[in-house]
């Protein structure tokens, strides 16, 4: 964590600590304690917890960032009993609103100390000792979620075969490093929407700068899972959101012109109706990270080169060949358990009308082990040749499967800025590194001022889906961010397909 991300986190817990001092102090005297020690922080906590005879060693727990702030809270609740505030609704107060709770119990003349004697009478209910544990079990899961691993489920075809639909998947946080969520301030265990009601499931009153415990670097071929850099912006409608991105829909409304899309959707918001959503609401994405900070990239008829030289495919990446056989009959047992190829799958296997020729979609290993075996004579990728790919830009004549060459942005590096790198690299510097950057008349404006370099502030990663050909990835929408990345893939722990896979479950992910 840099300097300025840990003075956020301590600010943080100071003030968590220090603005519910006023009432505090009214409620110290009333224990008979110097009201100035509430003024002071963590040993004012230290005060809170001899009064109420809980354990001492609360007050180091607090030093942990982020887990602190929940510590925090639950002192104050343990403290609040001491004045015979056993309710739900007086704990809320106490562990979210002290800042108002707390000179409240100490002004008003009816509250008194009853001490840690006089807390011990009270007897909890049995619905309130399951609502107890339930509340326990939220905050405890909560935490996990955010900062050891977190349960994803697999829910398309992009990353097939070495993941295949419904997969569910434990996802490392520690890979990386822990990254302290954006909006700390929302409902556990829903992403961005809620259920039923439509309403986002977060609040934007405290937003914390990108912050990531013990970082460390995303590598090649890793399996990574990451918010979704074009879901910034979404139609939070059905059939939209990520499905059919923003972005893409104003290019398809402007007939490739991005700006006059953009006024189309903007002069009918019932019909396209706009959600901004901050980096940890954005959707969470899967793929595998093809290039890392500093890389050069290019594709070349399917074909990955990273720094110039040719990267194999993952061994159960898919992308579609023309296969031509011998002429000898297609068993369709043994197609599917040597090469695992549905004949009965149009999205797999089609005729090509054209005798021992067929449309086949491949794993690097079926390809390997159909030469070998000499069923096929000749393997032919089938190329994609369309235009419609980043930086969807007349300069740049690229497509799926020919694309680049194209730098990786690395964090500390300078760039040379001119008007024919501009649309490639304009979304990193203007919307992920939050500065104003304009064109014009062939000159670039950085922050209002003429700019002919760039130094960029995070790292950045190419991710590809290993179905090549079924995967909105990097060639469509660009670099992903540093601050983006969620975690690591990391095991399979269940799979299911009108059963449970068993062959699957507790697979490592490589």
């Amino acid at each position: 964590m840099t300097s300025h991300q840990i003075f956020v986190l301590v600010l943080i817990q100071l003030l968590i600590l220090l603005l519910p001092a006023i009432g505090l102090y009214k409620m110290f005297e009333k224990a008979k304690v110097p009201g100035w020690k509430a003024f002071v922080p963590f040993y004012n906590t230290w005060i809170m917890l001899h009064l109420a005879e809980r354990p001492k060693h609360w007050v180091y727990w607090q030093l942990i960032p982020i887990v602190g702030w929940f510590i925090s809270m639950g002192i104050y609740i343990e403290f609040v009993k001491t004045f015979g505030k056993y309710k739900i609704y007086e704990h809320a107060l106490a562990a979210l609103l002290p800042v108002f709770y707390f000179p409240y119990i100490g002004f008003n003349k009816n509250d008194r100390f009853i001490g840690a004697e006089g807390a011990r009478k009270y007897k909890k209910s049995v619905t309130r000792e399951w609502l107890d544990a339930a509340v326990f079990a939220v905050i405890a899961a909560t935490l996990i979620r955010t900062f050891i691993f977190e349960a994803y489920v697999i829910p398309t075809p992009s990353m097939e075969k070495t993941l295949l639909v419904n997969d569910f998947l434990f996802v490392s946080k520690f890979s990386y490093g822990p990254r302290i969520p954006n909006t700390p301030i929302a409902m556990p265990f829903v992403h961005h929407t809620m259920p039923l009601v439509n309403m986002k499931s977060y609040v934007e009153w405290i937003e914390i700068p990108y912050t990531r415990w013990f970082p460390a670097p995303v590598k090649r071929k890793d399996v990574v899972v990451f918010n979704f850099p074009a879901g910034d912006t979404v139609i939070n409608k059905e059939g939209f959101d990520s499905e059919q991105p923003y972005y893409q829909v104003a290019r398809a409304l402007g007939n490739g012109d991005i700006n006059a899309g953009r006024q189309v959707i903007l002069s009918n918001p019932d019909d396209y109706p706009l959600v901004v959503r901050p980096v940890d609401k954005q959707e969470n994405y899967i793929k595998r990270c093809v290039a890392i900070a500093g890389d050069t990239l290019q594709i070349k008829n399917q074909l990955v080169y990273i720094n110039g030289q040719v990267e194999a495919l993952p061994d159960y990446s898919e992308t579609n060949y023309l296969v031509v056989t011998g002429g000898q009959p297609l068993d369709e047992t043994v197609m599917k358990e040597e090469y695992d190829i549905d004949l009965g799958n149009p999205e797999e296997f089609q005729q090509t009308g054209v005798p021992n020729r067929y449309r086949v979609l491949l794993t690097a290993v079926a390809k390997a082990k159909m030469l070998k075996s000499g069923l096929a004579k000749e393997v032919i990728p089938e190329i994609d040749s369309t235009r419609n790919v980043y930086p969807y830009d007349s300069h740049y004549q690229w497509s799926p499967d020919n694309f680049g060459p194209i730098w990786i942005p690395k964090k500390g590096a300078t760039l040379a800025l001119t008007p024919l790198n501009y649309p490639i690299y304009e979304r990193a510097i203007r919307d992920y590194e939050k500065n104003k950057l304009e064109m014009h008349d062939g000159k670039i404006f950085l922050n209002d001022k003429e700019a002919t370099q760039y130094t960029f502030k995070m790292d950045y990663y190419w991710m590809m889906g290993d179905n090549r050909h079924m995967s909105q990835d990097s060639r469509y929408w660009g670099f992903v961010p540093e601050d983006h990345v969620v975690g690591e893939a990391w095991m399979i722990w269940m799979s299911w397909n009108k059963g449970v896979r068993w062959s699957r479950l507790f697979k490592r992910i490589r």
